[in-house]
């Protein structure tokens, strides 16, 4: 399975970014070889609609789940119509929550919010 984790900077050691759409770069870890890639965040700039963007980029690179501390509703309708699985983070580790997603240990993620719209363009 491809997961996606968003992450603040390229390494393995790198926290969970707190924010999907804006983090700086998104993980994508393959559970069956354990192949790690990193891939810029072309939507974190973007002065609005960065969670759609975002969830797109992701959706085009294969991801079938998510790992993620919180995520708007826009991206979330995106994951979700695309089967993609969100899964709540249990810590800023990145190995951590891999470990815990192999071992059936990660819930869903319920924190879907409606996004910072009209905020400056922060989502």
């Amino acid at each position: 399975m491809k997961i996606t984790l968003p992450v603040d900077k390229k390494s393995k050691d790198a926290n969970i970014s707190s924010n999907l759409g804006r983090a700086p770069y998104f993980l994508f870890y393959d559970t069956e070889t354990e192949e790690y890639n990193f891939m810029d965040n072309s939507a974190a700039s973007s002065q609005g609609g960065a969670g759609i963007k975002a969830a797109q980029n992701i959706l085009d690179n294969g991801a079938e789940a998510i790992i993620a501390p919180r995520c708007g509703q826009n991206a979330a309708n995106v994951f979700m119509t695309a089967g993609i699985k969100i899964y709540k983070n249990i810590s800023n580790s990145i190995s951590e929550n891999i470990a815990a997603l192999k071992e059936g240990k990660l819930t869903p993620l319920d924190d879907i919010h409606p996004g910072f719209h009209q905020h400056g363009g922060r989502q």
